[in-house]
């Protein structure tokens, strides 16, 4: 607290009992005040991928992808590091075994029952830090009653890393503004108070060429998310790819690859061939040249082709106003001869960011608009 807040406070103390001017209100933005000198927390990440820092304390995570697309597969992945020391490219930071709360409210009991016997403590081969397990399983709890008993699971467990498999389930309408936004602070809330991780798995559009998250609730959790990482099943083969599409801090740009043995536990593999693509992609779409037209002349840290997203984008808007998500995906990726969508996820990233579009959310979809120069 200040100088003046201090000595206002001294004022009104001297005149106990007469009606104050400090405020509720400015004593919470004092302690709400940022300063280059204010002493904060470092962040604290619970894991590694590919060794950058992931899933960090106090903050929101979000796994995305179509259905089947491996996003239970990921979520086994992350609680079984939590007791073992590494899980295919995944590290655990600390030399104790985390704490975990999976909290399923979209599977039958049995099906939660069976991930976690038959795969999760496959993985982790019965390893004691298991002891550190807390599941339950919520889909034939009320929408509104699965909201307070996970206040009530994470207060009392007190985790490291909680999954919320899905946060669909815990409003009843996912194109409620009002709601979603009630519901991501809640969670935003929880998280910080309670210093742990939440991962938040949320299914994007059903229609094959969206990859937006779901509903209002998927445009507040993209909003609030600290990482978003994207599922994918490629075809025509088995392979799985896990892929950082949003981060506020450290960039995992690798993506990593996996397959389900015959024993249903992930494990790695290398990159498919050319020419396979996700569920998301045009059936039978093959990888083409990429339209010089929208090209730089200078190259990325991987040596590749830097696009010019000014030019890409504008053009794909095709001089109107607002154009939806779904529609302006397939003009850049045809226009850009780009056919891996999760390409067009950082192509899109990068306009956002360097404020070539904006996106807007209304009558609960999500749009996109030039931004205003």
């Amino acid at each position: 607290m200040n100088n003046e807040v201090i000595n206002q406070l001294d004022a009104e103390l001297a005149h106990a009992g007469e009606e104050t001017a400090v405020s509720p209100e400015m004593l919470l933005l004092e302690k709400l005040r940022i300063t280059p000198g204010r002493e904060l927390p470092q962040m604290d990440f619970l894991l590694r991928l590919f060794g950058r820092p992931c899933f960090p304390r106090r903050e929101l995570v979000a796994i995305t992808g179509k259905a089947k697309s491996g996003k239970t597969f990921v979520t086994s992945m992350l609680m079984a590091c939590c007791c073992l020391q590494s899980v295919l490219y995944f590290q655990r930071n600390s030399e104790q075994a985390l704490r975990v709360l999976w909290y399923d409210t979209e599977q039958s009991d049995e099906s939660t029952q069976d991930i976690l016997k038959n795969r999760i403590m496959k993985m982790t081969k019965a390893h004691p830090g298991m002891g550190l397990f807390d599941v339950f399983n919520v889909r034939s709890v009320e929408w509104k009653l699965r909201r307070s008993l996970l206040m009530e699971a994470v207060r009392r467990c007190k985790p490291d890393l909680v999954v919320v498999d899905g946060i669909r389930d815990l409003v009843n309408d996912i194109n409620d503004g009002v709601l979603a936004q009630e519901v991501m602070e809640e969670l935003l809330h929880l998280a910080t108070t309670m210093e742990c991780c939440i991962v938040c798995v949320l299914h994007q559009n059903k229609a094959g060429e969206d990859s937006n998250l779901r509903g209002w609730i998927g445009t507040e959790l993209m909003n609030k998310a600290f990482e978003v990482y994207a599922c994918e099943k490629l075809k025509p083969s088995r392979v799985f790819k896990l892929e950082q599409t949003l981060t506020r801090k450290y960039d995992i740009s690798q993506p990593m690859y996996f397959e389900v043995g015959e024993d249903g536990i992930p494990v790695a593999c290398a990159v498919p061939p050319e020419g396979h693509t996700d569920g998301a992609a045009v059936a039978g779409a093959q990888l083409q040249p990429l339209n010089r037209e929208y090209l730089l002349g200078e190259t990325d840290e991987k040596g590749k082709r830097k696009f010019d997203v000014l030019h890409l984008f504008l053009d794909a808007m095709q001089g109107e106003d607002e154009v939806g998500g779904g529609k302006l995906r397939e003009r850049v990726m045809r226009l850009s001869g780009i056919v891996i969508p999760y390409k067009y996820n950082q192509l899109l990233a990068q306009a956002l960011d360097e404020k070539v579009i904006e996106r807007v959310v209304k009558d609960g979809h999500t749009v996109y608009k030039p931004a205003p120069f």
